[in-house]
């Protein structure tokens, strides 16, 4: 070899790993068992999120140039399966810290004051790579987000938040999607005509349904309505920007169309790996969610209504922020908008060709 052996323990240093559990109690003279679980299992969170970051950031990189290349898009989506496997095993890992009970969390609780998970600068580089707006965000008993992190570390999150996050530079990559035009055929068009001769059947099964009540039918033509108003709103790029407006809703209305388009034809070859992206990043927010709600939960169950060691008000803040904090709603919405397969418009045979993969004899010859 080339270069010299290494030594397992050296290679993964474990020496400093191992010695980095300090519980606090037994610093002060009063040993609680239960804290190494607490240290090694927020320590084991720090880890995974070094991870996380390790792998939005080869991602932010691919998409950073005004052409991403096609070949980038699987290694992207495969990183981005890997964030939300890892969201997994994180909601997971509560399932250990809740074989502590709160009896013996009180044991060594006064001594982690006034640190708390609020102050994990990795968790919160997190939130913003992936696009989370500080005007999103909910205050922390009156205080900006990061006015409970040291100076460094404040520095670092406030330097993500000018950086293009992971929403932005997804956005302006739709932005740029090719295939809403193939010569006389125009997708926004055609989906706009799928879509009234859908809700006109809606309609017309509704009101010459023999087995619905006058009551049940006025019901559910009042249901049809709403939805008839979603999709108006829809096709109005001036609605849709005051939707942007009012904080309804984040995606532009080009990357909107360009996203609705991806979802539609799937099953399309080119479309497929841009469809499992969108997926991806949808799986990565709802996990998010799921981790926030996991979290609250397991602070109720160690605190109840206590204020948090932090000084907030333990997992009422938390629960708030599963709604509040989530990034990609415009890709979890763009589902009120699908219409079946049996109604998408037929594509030209120019626009088959386009995207899928034709590599023919007669392709061949040209």
């Amino acid at each position: 070899m080339k270069h010299p052996p290494a030594y397992y323990a050296d290679y993964l240093q474990l020496d400093k790993i191992l010695s980095a559990q300090s519980p606090r109690s037994a610093e002060f003279g009063k040993p609680a068992h239960d804290e190494m679980l607490f240290i090694t299992t927020h320590q084991v969170f720090e880890i995974w999120f070094k991870q996380i970051l390790h792998e939005l950031d080869s991602v932010r990189e691919m998409f950073l140039g005004d052409y991403v290349d096609e070949k980038s898009i699987g290694v992207a989506v495969s990183r981005l399966n890997r964030v939300a496997t890892i969201q997994s095993a994180l909601i997971e890992q509560f399932r250990i810290l809740e074989t502590m009970t709160p009896l013996d969390f009180l044991e060594f609780r006064d001594f982690l004051s006034p640190a708390s998970g609020f102050q994990s600068v990795q968790f919160r580089l997190i939130e913003n790579k992936l696009g989370l707006k500080r005007q999103a965000r909910l205050d922390f008993n009156d205080a900006p987000y990061d006015k409970r992190l040291s100076e460094a570390h404040q520095a670092l999150a406030q330097r993500a938040e000018i950086e293009p996050s992971l929403f932005d530079l997804v956005e302006r990559w739709l932005e740029r999607t090719p295939f809403l035009k193939f010569g006389d055929f125009d997708f926004w068009r055609s989906y706009k005509e799928a879509v009234e001769r859908m809700l006109d059947r809606d309609r017309e099964t509704i009101e010459r349904n023999p087995t619905l009540s006058e009551a049940e039918k006025i019901q559910e033509l009042s249901q049809l309505s709403r939805t008839i108003e979603n999709f108006a709103a829809l096709f109005s790029e001036e609605k849709h920007k005051e939707f942007v407006a009012m904080g309804a809703r984040r995606l532009s209305y080009a990357a909107t169309k360009a996203a609705l388009l991806i979802m539609l034809y799937r099953d399309q070859p080119i479309l497929h790996l841009p469809f499992r992206l969108l997926t991806a990043l949808v799986e990565i927010d709802e996990s998010l969610a799921a981790w926030r709600y996991r979290h609250a939960l397991v602070v109720q169950r160690m605190i109840g209504t206590k204020i948090g060691t932090g000084g907030s008000s333990g997992h009422a803040y938390l629960k708030q922020t599963i709604d509040a904090h989530r990034i990609f709603t415009d890709f979890f919405n763009l589902s009120t908008f699908l219409i079946p397969r049996s109604a998408l418009p037929e594509l030209p045979a120019e626009a088959e060709r386009e995207l899928g993969f034709f590599y023919g004899s007669e392709s061949l010859k040209k």
